[in-house]
C-alpha cells in the first residue's frame, strides 16, 4: 500500500484531536475509510491555492478542514449537520487555524451561502448521504461554486452496479444506507448530464478496497468475495 504524506505530516495532530474527542464524549470516535488519506487522494486531482474559499461539505469533526487550511492556505467553511459547530471550533482553535476555518452547522438542502461564493467545494466520505437524489446537485449544490470553480469528492463506492440484486454474501450485512454507494461512472453521468459542470476525473481508486478495509467494515469486506466494494474520486469544473 502507498504511503500518504498528509498522514505523516498531520497524523499526530489528528490523533491528539481524536483523543480529546473521545475523552470529552466518553465514546469512541467512529471512523470509516481514513479521511486524511482520502483527502490527499482528492487533492492530487484538484488545484488549490492560498486565498481560495473552500466548502468542506460533511466535514464531520473538522479534521479535513484543518488539513486544507494548513496545507494550502485556503479559507474553509466546515459544514456538517451532525457535529456541533461549537465543538468543531474548539478543535480549530487547538489546531491554530481558527482564523482560517469557519464552523457551520447546516442541512445540505438549506445551505446559507451565497451563489458563487466558493472557489471549490469538496466532500470527503459524505456526499452520498445527501447527494444521490438526482435533483440535489442542480437545485442545491452547483450554485455554491463560481464559474470555473472546482468540485471534488471521495466516496465509498462500487466497482460496478448491482445488476441482479445484492450478492448473497453481502445480504446479511447490508444496511439501507449502503444503497447510496455507486460506481464512479454512475456519479459521473449524474453530474455531467446537468450541463452545469464538466467532469474532469471519475475513477475507482487503485487499492481502494484495501485502504477502506484497513480502518473500517472488515466483516463486510471479507464477505465481498466478488469485489464490488471500493473507493472512488470525482472532480469537476463549474461551467
Amino acid at each position: 500500500m502507498r504511503s500518504y504524506r498528509f498522514k505523516a505530516k498531520y497524523g499526530e495532530l489528528i490523533n491528539d484531536l481524536i483523543k480529546d474527542y473521545e475523552e470529552e464524549t466518553n465514546s469512541p470516535y467512529i471512523i470509516g475509510p481514513d479521511a486524511v488519506c482520502l483527502l490527499e487522494l482528492l487533492c492530487e486531482k484538484m488545484e488549490l491555492s492560498p486565498g481560495m474559499r473552500i466548502l468542506d461539505m460533511g466535514c464531520g469533526a473538522g479534521f479535513t478542514s484543518i488539513i486544507l487550511a494548513k496545507e494550502f492556505g485556503v479559507t474553509v467553511f466546515a459544514n456538517d449537520l451532525w457535529f456541533s459547530a461549537s465543538d468543531n471550533y474548539k478543535r480549530f482553535v487547538k489546531a491554530g487555524i481558527e482564523n482560517q476555518v469557519y464552523p457551520m452547522r447546516a442541512d445540505a438542502r438549506a445551505l446559507p451561502y451565497a451563489d458563487g461564493f466558493f472557489d471549490a467545494a469538496v466532500s470527503i466520505d459524505a456526499y452520498h448521504y445527501f447527494g444521490t437524489d438526482e435533483c440535489y446537485f442542480g437545485n442545491h449544490y452547483a450554485r455554491l461554486v463560481k464559474p470555473g470553480g472546482q468540485f471534488g469528492m471521495v466516496l465509498p463506492a462500487l466497482t460496478r452496479e448491482f445488476e441482479h440484486g445484492l450478492p448473497d454474501g453481502l445480504v446479511p450485512l447490508w444496511e439501507p444506507d449502503m444503497y447510496a454507494w455507486h460506481s464512479a461512472d454512475w456519479w459521473s453521468r449524474m453530474w455531467q448530464k446537468t450541463n452545469l459542470v464538466d467532469v474532469r476525473c471519475a475513477e475507482e481508486i487503485s487499492g481502494g478496497k484495501a485502504l477502506w478495509n484497513a480502518t473500517a467494515d472488515h466483516e463486510l469486506h471479507e464477505a465481498d468475495t466478488e469485489n464490488y466494494l471500493t473507493l472512488m474520486r470525482l472532480t469537476a469544473i463549474k461551467r
